[in-house]
């Protein structure tokens, strides 16, 4: 198995280790290459993303690492920045000048009611703020909530031009079937939407594990039905175990690699000093 990780946090955001004690397990589980990827700064305080005055720590800490272990483990700097609306989020653009990125990993952690001022909806972190957001933002709405969720998405892909889309249907996490289904038609339709935009793109969809492992979620992000919609529609995917621990860093890789392989996949995205590239999964795989 050829392992990587490009979805991969350390303590300068809520990740629980240094970049050098990733890069030393990484090297320790035999994986290839590892692609940094802090909770890029907002405009606001949070618990869970990176300040803005580390920025040039992070640039000078990852490159100081990319040189000690250069021989033995290709390192890589990235931010998973969040998307939330145009002059409510940081153009994508200013943090790949900012952090001298690699690449970048879009993300929508936060929802904005475009009919309300009342906060956002945070739909990550303890189950009880799910509910609690979606009364206050959108008035119990879920429909509307998750719809202007998969709407975020499509205005990312299309004005910041991530390079992967991280857990694209991780709106369904803290859901737990209480105020919606995958199964409704509504549902459906706005995921389909969604891969509409995505495939008329470059960016790349992961296959996010974490949920599988931390016990979150039952299946990945996102979920089958939309892995073998991406793999219809020639959408590229890659595997992310979006490690926030060194010991998590291939927690459901194979796993993930196989299902995929027997959902018709072929290649996966792979980061190398060239770029993005499309792998043969078999490569992967042996």
């Amino acid at each position: 198995m050829q392992y990587f990780s490009f979805h991969t946090h350390s303590d300068f955001c809520d990740g629980k280790a240094s970049v050098e004690e990733v890069c030393e397990k990484a090297i320790e589980l035999g994986l290839g290459a590892v692609g940094f990827s802090s909770h890029a700064p907002v405009a606001f305080e949070t618990t869970w993303a990176m300040n803005f005055h580390k920025m040039d720590s992070y640039v000078k800490e990852v490159e100081r690492c990319r040189l000690k272990y250069k021989d033995q483990l290709e390192v890589y700097r990235s931010l998973e920045t969040d998307f939330i609306a145009p002059g409510k989020s940081i153009p994508f653009d200013e943090y790949r000048a900012l952090g001298q990125l690699d690449y970048i990993i879009g993300s929508v952690h936060l929802v904005a009611n475009p009919q309300s001022q009342q906060g956002l909806w945070f739909l990550d972190g303890p189950v009880e703020n799910y509910e609690k957001g979606l009364n206050t933002c959108f008035n119990g709405d879920a429909v509307a909530a998750v719809q202007q969720y998969y709407s975020q998405i499509q205005e990312m892909v299309r004005t910041q031009k991530p390079d992967v889309i991280a857990h694209m249907d991780k709106v369904v996490m803290n859901n737990k079937n209480r105020f919606f289904t995958e199964e409704d038609a509504w549902y459906q339709d706005v995921v389909e939407e969604t891969l509409q935009v995505i495939a008329k793109s470059e960016s790349i969809v992961e296959i996010n594990t974490r949920g599988i492992y931390r016990g979150k979620y039952h299946t990945w992000f996102p979920n089958e039905r939309i892995i073998k919609r991406c793999v219809d529609l020639n959408i590229p995917l890659t595997v992310s175990v979006d490690a926030h621990h060194p010991d998590e860093l291939i927690a459901g890789f194979e796993e993930a690699v196989l299902a995929l392989q027997k959902m018709g996949c072929r290649y996966l995205s792979v980061f190398t000093e060239l770029g993005w590239e499309q792998k043969g999964i078999s490569a992967v795989l042996f």
